[in-house]
């Protein structure tokens, strides 16, 4: 003990014990109160933090029960759950020790104690304390970064009345324990969609477990999901927990279950009729407890009709369907999306904050974004690096030949109310949203293009 730090607090009713203590621990920590009077234990908990308390068992004149010790070392802990406490009396026993351990005491002295024995508890005990502070510490940095990486990672953007059908869904699903199948196309957003669900549920502070299904090899399933115990096969050298009990008690993600095989769609069905699995290796069954929700950008209509994809599984996992609008189907949450991701990438790099130009932005809203918000996100990522400009420019951004349509073939139908709404929707983005410009662009008064706006929910 070189260095002199840490709190400590003595509770006793002899005051010789009290100063002998202080006088001997105020060599080794920084901070050494005493106090004789346990009814001023809550006031003084709330006044400062003490990494150590040193609580008497014994406060009135013969009684030698432990009565009182066991009261305040109660009523500390339900002030501070993660008080470090050491229990002293002249009167203990073995049976006294351990209920004052069970009851969550850290240490027990014996008075008269030897300093040196003294000293040993103290420091082991601050060890201990401060072993829970930087747990505590770390537990709290994880959680703020989860929290940060939720908030600027997993936002999901969007006003369009496409994915404000989705949100409402979400809303009405997210608290039940139905499965849920999401559909929709690759890079739209499926698995955000999914955690989305899982943060709003009852089970959200439990695991969130996400599985892509094409990424595990038929040969590899059942080790993945259901584990294995020691020498179940040539490399089993532990035991070894499946997919399924790893996130038994919070929610299980399976994304592109369109991708697994017949034989696997079987042996997936009976763990979830059975709610139960069984290690490889082993005979002893063990129960799973999972919120299921499985993703797919295939059609499985035409799986079932293609004898690909079992009809009764398709029952199992799709209570609610929610359908993933692609992003050429909701244009109108572009600029959104774009500034969401010009918003991450520059603090992520450290730039300074960029703008887009309303000529850039109308380019990237013409574009048909195949590969839905994943290929624009990267694409922003790409020019937040590369750009040394604080405006973000139409050649700035780049679409190979091949990609890039026509102006016009921008709209995938001749639908005369669709047409109307998207060419509305450009010229407010074109015009960096003053509407007196947009409406002079589209030929309409002020008026006329309001009525519009609220026709279209814009």
């Amino acid at each position: 003990m070189n260095n002199k730090s840490g709190n400590i607090l003595i509770i006793d009713d002899d005051e010789d014990i009290l100063f002998s203590a202080r006088l001997l621990l105020k060599q080794y920590y920084s901070i050494v109160r005493i106090e004789k009077n346990p009814e001023q234990i809550p006031a003084i908990l709330k006044e400062n933090h003490y990494d150590v308390i040193l609580l008497d068992m014994n406060f009135c004149g013969n009684t030698t029960t432990g009565v009182e010790g066991f009261y305040w070392l109660k009523k500390i802990l339900e002030l501070n759950p993660k008080a470090v406490v050491i229990h002293i009396t002249a009167f203990g026993n073995i049976d006294i020790a351990v209920k004052a351990i069970k009851e969550g005491a850290t240490d027990f002295v014996l008075k008269p104690w030897q300093n040196e024995q003294l000293l040993a508890t103290v420091s082991s005990a601050m060890k201990l304390s401060e072993s829970k502070q930087e747990i505590d510490h770390l537990l709290s940095r994880q959680k703020q970064l989860s929290s940060d990486i939720e908030k600027e990672f997993h936002d999901i953007v969007g006003i369009s009345g496409e994915m404000q059908k989705v949100f409402n869904t979400i809303q009405k699903v997210a608290k039940t324990e139905a499965n849920i199948l999401i559909l929709g196309e690759n890079g739209t957003g499926k698995e955000l969609i999914a955690r989305a669900i899982h943060h709003q549920s009852a089970r959200n502070k439990e695991i969130f477990l996400s599985v892509d299904m094409g990424a595990i090899s038929e040969s590899l399933f059942e080790s993945e999901f259901f584990g294995y115990v020691k020498g179940a096969f040539t490399d089993a050298k532990e035991d070894r927990a499946g997919r399924f009990e790893v996130a038994s008690g919070g929610t299980l993600f399976l994304d592109e279950i369109g991708n697994l095989t017949f034989n696997l769609q079987v042996k997936l069905l009976t763990a979830l009729q059975n709610r139960q699995i069984t290690r490889l290796g082993s005979t002893i069954s063990k129960k799973i407890d999972i919120r299921l929700i499985c993703a797919t950008n295939l059609p499985y209509e035409e799986l079932i009709s293609e004898k690909r994809f079992r009809q009764d599984l398709l029952y199992r996992v799709n209570t609610i369907e929610i359908h993933l609008p692609p992003l050429r189907k909701r244009y109108e949450d572009i600029p959104l999306i774009v500034d969401h991701f010009i918003n991450i990438y520059c603090k992520k790099y450290n730039k300074s904050m960029k703008k887009i130009s309303t000529q850039a932005l109308s380019k990237l809203m013409q574009y048909h974004w195949p590969g839905n918000i994943r290929e624009l996100q990267h694409m922003i990522e790409r020019v937040v690096i590369m750009s040394d400009s604080e405006t973000l420019h139409p050649e700035d951004f780049y679409f190979s030949s091949k990609d890039v349509k026509d102006e016009e073939s921008v709209f995938d139908n001749y639908h005369l109310e669709e047409t109307e709404k998207m060419l509305i929707i450009k010229a407010i983005s074109l015009h960096g949203g003053n509407l007196t410009k947009a409406a002079k662009e589209l030929g309409l008064t002020r008026a006329s293009l309001y009525r519009r706006l609220e026709k279209y929910g814009l």
